[in-house]
């Protein structure tokens, strides 16, 4: 997976490389699915969510820019797996996600992986985790109808934002680094995410953007 699908397209940090080396993939996905887990491509995790294809894992956590002492905010928790990776980058990982169930498995799943610089919260995510705020970086693991300001707000000085806006069905991820003028903005690659649900995100009984 590392050399194939990940250094071959262009991924070159080699902590993230290590990191998508070490972290079992397979632990992550549904027992019927463990012979496809180190495939490159998304897979479900039940309650209508999914496990993003490891390509993308990294390219988004290669945008971080991670050295090993930022704080770090991921909201879109699912089935865990990015967040056991920006465990490996990161000292302290803190991780949201609106599906308890969801929640409740992925702490299971890190915590027999002995992850202990994760904390996975509950919560609508769309409005950051304010009350461990600031953060070194921010990654969203789901599609975005715009940037909200609260992930802006909740970042310290320089850091990075790394988040898939567009519509429900198609969207580009977007780099953004918070600095004293305001923010930067630059764009990666289109990519499909589920959609960000809540108070920033969409509606999840109307499909549409609140």
């Amino acid at each position: 997976m590392v050399e194939d699908q990940l250094r071959a397209r262009g991924i070159r940090d080699e902590r993230v490389l290590a990191a998508m080396g070490k972290i079992p993939r397979h632990l992550f996905v549904e027992e019927h699915l463990r012979d496809s887990a180190y495939d490159d491509n998304a897979l479900s995790i039940s309650e209508g969510q999914t496990i993003s294809q490891p390509y993308m894992v990294a390219l988004m956590t290669e945008l971080l820019e991670l050295k090993g002492d930022e704080k770090v905010l991921e909201v879109g928790t699912g089935s865990g797996y990015q967040a056991a990776v920006l465990s490996e980058l990161a000292i302290e990982v803190f991780t949201v996600e609106r599906i308890e169930t969801l929640a409740l498995r992925a702490r299971k799943t890190l915590e027999r992986l002995n992850r202990k610089n994760v904390r996975v919260f509950v919560s609508d995510g769309s409005v950051g985790l304010p009350e461990h705020a600031p953060y070194d970086a921010i990654i969203v693991t789901a599609a975005a109808p715009h940037i909200p300001h609260e992930y802006i707000d909740q970042l310290k000085m320089n850091g990075r934002l790394v988040i898939p806006v567009g519509s429900r069905f198609s969207q580009i991820l977007y780099k953004i680094t918070k600095t004293p003028d305001g923010t930067t903005t630059i764009t990666s690659t289109p990519c499909v995410f589920v959609p960000l649900i809540g108070k920033e995100g969409w509606d999840d009984e109307k499909g549409v953007y609140h």
